[in-house]
């Protein structure tokens, strides 16, 4: 199923033609890069816990590993908006144009892989686990943001 989207500036756009430009765009992500990455910080975070005093704490762990995982797929998918087939390239440059719509997707896609983490290695309950999943993503949903509005004038100086 092909769902075109008209880009036009003056175009008001749905949320579900905003969905399927922000996925158009993370298609292109890194994807190996941001599991070997957050694997990687989550590991050794862990691992960090238990040789140093105090507690390891796997939950954090976890958390921190999605979150880098999120934030390179996401910064990944659109830091060289020129290179890739048309649809990704308009999607990456919809999402350029358009960083705090764009970042909501990788920060509910780390939000809802935090929440069975914390529902299940925290034992907060359903309603603990939410509120500090929903935490998680807004993290990652302002540096995504951020990161992306600095990336946009980078990809307006090299035109």
């Amino acid at each position: 199923m092909t769902h075109s989207v008209n880009m036009n500036e003056n175009t008001e756009l749905t949320r579900s033609d905003e969905m399927s430009l922000a996925g158009a765009a993370l298609r292109g992500a890194p994807w190996k890069a941001a599991a070997i990455s957050g694997g990687v910080i989550a590991a050794a975070n862990w691992l960090m816990g238990v040789l140093l005093p105090g507690p390891a704490d796997l939950t954090t762990s976890l958390g921190l590993g999605i979150t880098l995982f999120a934030l390179v797929a996401s910064i990944g998918a659109i830091s060289r908006p020129n290179t890739a087939d048309r649809v990704t390239r308009q999607a990456r440059l919809w999402s350029l144009g358009h960083p705090f719509r764009f970042a909501l997707y990788p920060a509910a896609a780390a939000a809802i892989l935090m929440y069975p983490v914390q529902l299940v290695f925290d034992r907060e309950g359903m309603f603990g686990a939410a509120w500090d999943a929903l935490w998680g993503g807004a993290v990652v949903y302002v540096i995504a943001a951020v990161l992306t509005v600095a990336l946009k004038g980078r990809a307006t100086q090299s035109r």
